[in-house]
């Protein structure tokens, strides 16, 4: 990696775009247009969403067959291939979703940063439910950058779990990818995110005030709300949010793509039913005298303990993610 020199802001971008299932060659190009259009704004750290290159809520349907041909190598992946060269051409950080086969056979959902010096930083997510076949990483992922600030990756529901965001944090990144497929899915929960009609989204241009009110709703923006900011300003450090957007196999994206400083405001944000890209400068010097980053000081490690012991109600992800079983103090250790 070229020498690391610190600078005070650092301009960024993130992306929400309707892939294609399966289609990596469409959702290639509509990449490499963005890469152009980031690299002219001067952008830095570019972050599309998870699974963006192979597509997302089809996978579930697939055999592990199908899934096994859709999945690459990332040290040899041709898909990636394209995106390390602009990578380095444009001296850009350029983050994206595929699924990966692994030299052992694995399967997992990745994000992969691809370095202005055609490295790269690949991290598997922690929490996969998308596929029988997929596996769960098992490491957290941390990394410098050429501007001298760390970098951190956790894909989609990865951030929904406190203790992966604090432990990225403790790690020493500064700002976090925060790739997701998110927004109006069928959560078995009273009060959160419900499905938007498909049929909404298929007559957004006569439709624009409903689904822009959609998009902004408590499927879309409300449900980010309630908990994004939260991980930005507990954590002081930048969250670079992306995500798809659009019609994915019977659920209906709500893109909302945005970017929070570590105080938890948003600085940039879309909620435009369509692909888009939001960009900022990053204020770098927000970060040491932010309240998240200066509470961290005055934590006690030695009452955490807890938060590393089974209690014996943990479930694999996918029984967590779509088990109907209720939860709540009768099936909790007391």
């Amino acid at each position: 990696m070229s020498e690391v020199t610190s600078v005070k802001s650092i301009k960024t971008a993130v992306v929400q775009f309707q892939h294609q299932a399966s289609n990596k060659a469409y959702n290639l190009l509509i990449m490499e247009k963005y890469i152009e259009q980031a690299a002219a704004q001067g952008v830095k750290i570019l972050a599309f969403p998870e699974m963006c290159i192979t597509g997302y809520w089809h996978v579930p349907g697939l055999s592990a067959e199908e899934v096994n041909a859709l999945a690459e190598p990332v040290e040899t992946s041709p898909s990636l291939a394209l995106i390390r060269a602009l990578a380095a051409k444009n001296q850009m950080l350029i983050g994206a979703g595929l699924i990966e086969r692994a030299a052992d056979g694995r399967i997992y959902n990745t994000y992969v940063a691809c370095m202005p010096d055609g490295s790269y930083h690949a991290h598997r997510k922690l929490h996969a439910f998308e596929h029988p076949a997929f596996s769960c990483g098992d490491g957290f992922t941390v990394f410098d950058t050429p501007w001298g600030v760390k970098v951190g990756i956790l894909i989609c529901w990865d951030n929904n779990l406190v203790e992966n965001v604090r432990a990225t944090t403790l790690l020493g990144a500064d700002i976090l990818l925060a790739p997701h497929q998110t927004g109006g899915t069928h959560s078995r929960s009273p009060h959160g995110m419900k499905p938007i009609p498909l049929e909404l989204w298929e007559q957004r241009a006569e439709r624009k005030e409903e689904i822009t009110a959609a998009f902004k709703g408590e499927s879309g923006r409300g449900w980010i709300l309630r908990w994004l900011p939260s991980r930005a300003h507990d954590n002081g450090l930048f969250i670079l949010f992306s995500n798809g957007v659009g019609a994915d196999a019977d659920e209906v994206r709500t893109g909302n793509a945005m970017i929070l400083d570590p105080y938890g405001r948003i600085i940039s944000e879309t909620w435009v039913a369509a692909d888009a890209m939001v960009s900022a400068e990053l204020d770098l010097t927000l970060i040491p005298l932010s309240s998240g980053r200066r509470w961290i000081y005055g934590r006690r490690p030695e009452l955490y303990s807890i938060l590393t012991e089974r209690q014996g109600y943990e479930r694999d992800a996918i029984t967590a993610r779509f088990s109907e079983e209720a939860t709540g103090p009768a099936s909790r250790k007391v």
